[in-house]
């Protein structure tokens, strides 16, 4: 493929930029919150400096797979998509009103269909592929998507090295007819058998070498603030902070990070985080996910419903901030902002 003329290599970071707010996304329910802080900032947008950077999302790549000899980026799509303005909404995923012709003709031919892949979210996978088959990096890659759906946010992948979340999961041998521990890559889990297989274990391949984006710690060291997305903690969000800089970065100026609760009560607000918590021997609560951020993360969004626990997240060090966390509408999404934002300049 012949390289668009358009493409910009991601720029360096100058001194003189100024970086508002910056986000740690990944997995469908990340996507709401960013898109009502965009909405947010573009209403404010008379009273910022030419030279501020509004929003910066650092997005997980730990569910990235590779399918069908294409590259494919669920989480950084998902958040192009939504502040794009194309995102399924009632899916979470992919793109509002596409076909699946492509995935009909490969089922025809034997080929696995288990990842739905969209025809119109098929061109994303297929450039992205070749551009990266030229040399380019993720993160080249990703600049130059968002630009071209008119997405003014910098996304940022957490990191351009192979990282991957694989699941060890009960599974049982065809030959002693037991269950034993079996590796999956996380889509395999979660989309090809359903997220039903009972959880033993998570790893994250590939981190021990993986090289945090330089573009991702320095949003984070510039923000006046960072917020950590009700993604899922283990596999959504605990990729990117696992990432030695990224995480330094945060412990570090962890004042000004504000992570918002994925659970209330027991449950999770969507998706399997509370199985993934539960393998790994956390407690499957607000409780639990705080002490899980404690060393990075200052203060905690929660849930009016979860005010009984306020006292001991506090315990861990960490400031409870109480509201409404469900963002049902477009309407929640700005009102959950700006509440966060609030307290940009405390």
């Amino acid at each position: 493929m012949k390289a668009d003329k358009s493409f910009t290599s991601c720029r360096r970071v100058q001194q003189q930029e100024y970086y508002l707010i910056t986000v740690i996304a990944g997995g469908t329910g990340s996507v709401k919150l960013v898109r009502g802080i965009a909405a947010t900032l573009e209403a404010q947008v008379a009273d910022r400096s030419k030279k501020e950077i509004g929003l910066t999302v650092i997005s997980n790549v730990a569910d990235n797979i590779w399918l069908h000899g294409l590259y494919v980026c669920p989480d950084i799509d998902t958040v192009i998509y939504g502040l794009g303005g194309i995102l399924d909404e009632s899916k979470g995923w992919g793109i509002q009103g596409d076909t699946f012709a492509f995935l009909q003709q490969m089922a025809m031919l034997g080929e696995p269909t288990w990842f739905m892949l969209g025809d119109r979210d098929l061109a994303t996978h297929i450039v992205r592929t070749w551009m990266i088959r030229e040399g380019k990096s993720l993160s080249e890659v990703t600049e130059w998507l968002a630009k071209r759906h008119g997405v003014t946010a910098r996304v940022v992948p957490s990191t351009d090295s192979p990282l991957v979340t694989r699941i060890s999961a009960l599974a049982n041998d065809s030959r002693s007819g037991r269950p034993e521990p079996v590796s999956m890559h996380l889509q395999e889990f979660w989309v090809k058998h359903r997220g039903e297989p009972q959880v033993v274990g998570i790893k994250y391949d590939g981190l021990e070498s993986a090289k945090d984006n330089p573009a991702a710690v320095q949003a984070i060291k510039s923000s006046r603030m960072v917020i950590i997305a009700p993604g899922n903690p283990i596999t959504s969000i605990g990729p990117i902070v696992a990432l030695a800089e990224i995480r330094k970065a945060l412990v570090h100026d962890r004042k000004k990070v504000i992570a918002v609760s994925p659970i209330i009560g027991s449950s999770a607000i969507s998706g399997p985080a509370v199985k993934y918590m539960q393998a790994l021997g956390i407690p499957n609560s607000p409780t639990g996910v705080a002490q899980y951020y404690s060393d990075f993360a200052g203060s905690f969004a929660i849930s009016h419903e979860d005010k009984g626990v306020a006292e001991k997240i506090r315990g861990f060090g960490v400031d409870v901030l109480q509201t409404d966390i469900l963002m049902r509408s477009r309407q929640d999404e700005i009102r959950l902002a700006s509440f966060l934002m609030q307290h940009l300049n405390r």
